[in-house]
């Protein structure tokens, strides 16, 4: 099997897309993340949920979790508002911008190497710079383990 069979359509946002937004599609369609591409439509990364979950988190909060338990129910609701007006380029880190991503013709192997080498929940799939589709990781496992 080939990583263009595996490849399906896949929400894609761009680095302008509004933070929220993209949230709101992560949150919508349960995704692990959400490819991003460029103006032209080239993927340039993955934003994976947990990110954006760690940009909503205060900083101060991620370094001693048990302060979380002291906010204020108001402050909880309000903790999507860090996304509000910025863009998701604002929202992925400098790390993340190498886009994991397969050639159509490559062997569910091969998939697996990309996605493990870059721990990434999903990857594009390319046929020259044309996006064919995506790979999550849940829908690689359950290909190979039909295979098996």
């Amino acid at each position: 099997m080939h990583a263009a069979q595996l490849a399906e359509e896949f929400p894609v946002v761009t680095l302008d897309t509004n933070a929220l937004d993209a949230a709101g599609l992560l949150a919508e369609h349960r995704l692990p993340g959400i490819l991003v591409t460029d103006s032209a439509g080239i993927p340039v990364a993955v934003l994976p949920a947990s990110q954006v979950v760690r940009f909503i988190v205060p900083s101060y909060v991620q370094d001693d979790p048990s302060l979380a338990g002291v906010l204020t129910e108001s402050m909880c609701d309000r903790i999507s508002d860090k996304l509000r007006g910025k863009k998701v380029r604002d929202v992925i880190p400098d790390g993340l911008s190498n886009v994991p991503a397969a050639d159509a013709g490559d062997t569910v192997i091969e998939v697996a190497a990309v996605m493990a080498r870059l721990r990434s929940p999903l990857l594009a799939v390319m046929k020259g710079k044309e996006l064919v589709g995506v790979i999550t990781a849940s829908r690689l496992l359950a290909a190979v383990l039909t295979a098996c």
